[in-house]
């Protein structure tokens, strides 16, 4: 059996390939792909670049978020919509997304679709409100809620 080199590049291709190849995975530590002899050749090719979901308490992170949502914002094609009205529910999205760029997606893309589908052709708090969003950034949404007034996590602190 022959082995196309083409479709199986050797270590010694990779090296002469004029390119930068980018590769995307979960928990790539821990989950053992640097173990090991083969591991520690890998590693040695490779830059771990972690990505966490946004930050939101300084000013600084507040417009780094308030960008992400205009970048998106910009590319929505939806007739009737107003630029800038959902940079304006800054702290809402990250609310409902917990920071994460992938949830932040899901809202927005779900919105547009509603939008196109209902005829409004924009996205408002109201419609956002009518998108379930994935099971992390609800549990991040839950998580970052300040407790209820008269709650007792409240009184704990106060009293």
């Amino acid at each position: 059996m022959q082995v196309n080199a083409a479709a199986n590049p050797t270590a010694e291709d990779n090296e002469r390939l004029p390119a930068t190849l980018v590769y995307a995975g979960i928990d790539v530590e821990a989950a053992g792909l640097f173990a090991g002899v083969r591991g520690r050749q890998i590693a040695g090719r490779f830059t771990v670049i972690p990505s966490t979901r946004f930050a939101y308490g300084t000013g600084r992170q507040r417009e780094q978020w308030r960008a992400l949502i205009a970048t998106l914002e910009s590319l929505l094609r939806l007739h009737r919509h107003r630029t800038g009205s959902l940079v304006e529910l800054d702290e809402y999205l990250y609310r409902r997304s917990g920071g994460m760029i992938g949830s932040l997606l899901q809202l927005m893309r779900g919105a547009a679709i509603l939008a196109i589908e209902d005829g409004s052709e924009q996205i408002s708090k109201q419609l956002l409100d009518s998108v379930p969003v994935d099971y992390a950034a609800e549990r991040a949404d839950t998580a970052s809620r300040p407790p209820r007034r008269g709650s007792r996590a409240v009184r704990r602190h106060t009293g």
